[in-house]
């Protein structure tokens, strides 16, 4: 495809994937690519980053009640190059570096009507064993997709940092979900790739000061480089809630807004007590059921809302990494040939030492 040949049909070639059989049990398969249909694209991957929904599946066979029930191809952050289109696709064209949404609601049901794309009951969203049969994930070397799932790449912009816009349109998704930034003060609570690119969201969405807690000081110090004006390790600071009550006998709170990132319940209450009154809290972290001080929250008249993936904030990340309003580097822990992928599993799954790990399809 790459030396002059004349191309082939998407239908005669095959493709190297990352498949997931069971917990701890990563495999590379071979299998066809498939035919390219109307409005499709064929797209050589090159970079994929591995989600926390991977290492899931990778250790525990998945979450909550969604499980692996059969081999499944893992990866939803994707980016690399067209090498060709089908008849009447004008969006993009072979050569195009694009960014691949893997989020394909089916514009349908009842939610898509109203304006909720992102909540679809038919979701079909890469790398997922919430419907069985699962979605097939994009982990691998050739990938099918609808061209309306690719997001152009500018000219200059690294394919590694284009594949962390589906990361980044969750943050931006969250942010959109705390109403206006603009001069607000912002507490992120836990700082793991989606902590630290929600500082970068409330960075670009205007926030006036941007705290970070976290557990590590190795995640705190991604967290500054996103964007956030103060950190604070709170396995060792021991009083950072009182220091950002306005009053320590009425503890009303300083921040405008909470970003919870951790879906730790601990993590969750300790930053309820920072808010200010009728402020914000944006839950993005995945956790247990959790209690919540409902005299707090009454009293201050708080508002908790959830953040769900994202829709139409997937373009927007993607025209904010290529304007250059986001710098992606130092999100990126390394990268590691496919060859290599129960090692780049295994350091993705540790905080002290990998921010976000990147799969190399190349």
């Amino acid at each position: 495809m790459d030396d002059g040949k004349p191309f082939q049909q998407a239908s005669d070639l095959r493709c190297l994937c990352l498949v997931i059989q069971a917990p701890d049990d990563l495999r590379v398969v071979d299998q066809p690519v498939g035919e390219l249909a109307a409005g499709e694209v064929l797209v050589k991957v090159g970079f994929g980053g591995i989600c926390g929904s991977d290492l899931h599946y990778f250790h525990q066979g998945g979450f909550g009640t969604v499980r692996i029930k059969r081999p499944m191809i893992l990866g939803h952050e994707v980016a690399g190059t067209v090498l060709a289109v089908a008849d009447g696709v004008r969006r993009v064209k072979p050569g195009d570096r694009v960014a691949i949404n893997p989020s394909r609601p089916c514009s349908a049901c009842v939610y898509c009507l109203e304006g909720l794309p992102n909540q679809c009951l038919e979701m079909r969203f890469y790398g997922s064993a919430m419907r069985d049969p699962h979605v097939e994930g994009a982990f691998r070397n050739l990938l099918v997709c609808d061209a309306v799932q690719c997001e152009p790449v500018a000219a200059g912009v690294s394919v590694q940092h284009a594949a962390l816009a589906e990361p980044f349109a969750v943050a931006l998704h969250g942010v959109s979900r705390a109403g206006p930034l603009l001069g607000k003060r912002v507490l992120v609570s836990g700082c793991g790739p989606i902590g630290a690119l929600a500082v970068a969201a409330a960075r670009v969405h205007g926030a006036a000061e941007i705290t970070a807690v976290d557990l590590t000081d190795e995640t705190l110090a991604v967290a500054r480089a996103m964007g956030a004006n103060t950190t604070v390790n709170v396995a060792t600071d021991t009083e950072w809630v009182q220091r950002f009550c306005a009053d320590g006998r009425t503890r009303k709170g300083t921040f405008d807004v909470m970003f919870e990132c951790s879906g730790n319940e601990r993590a969750l209450r300790a930053g309820l007590e920072t808010l200010r009154p009728r402020g914000v809290v944006v839950q993005l972290g995945l956790g247990g059921d959790v209690s919540i001080p409902q005299n707090m929250v009454v009293g201050k008249e708080l508002s908790i809302c959830g953040s769900f993936r994202f829709h139409v904030e997937f373009a927007l990340a993607v025209r904010l990494i290529n304007a250059g309003r986001v710098d992606m580097r130092p999100m990126i822990t390394g990268a590691f040939p496919l060859a290599q992928a129960r090692e780049a599993f295994e350091l993705a799954s540790d905080r002290k030492r990998a921010m976000k790990v990147l799969l190399d399809f190349s």
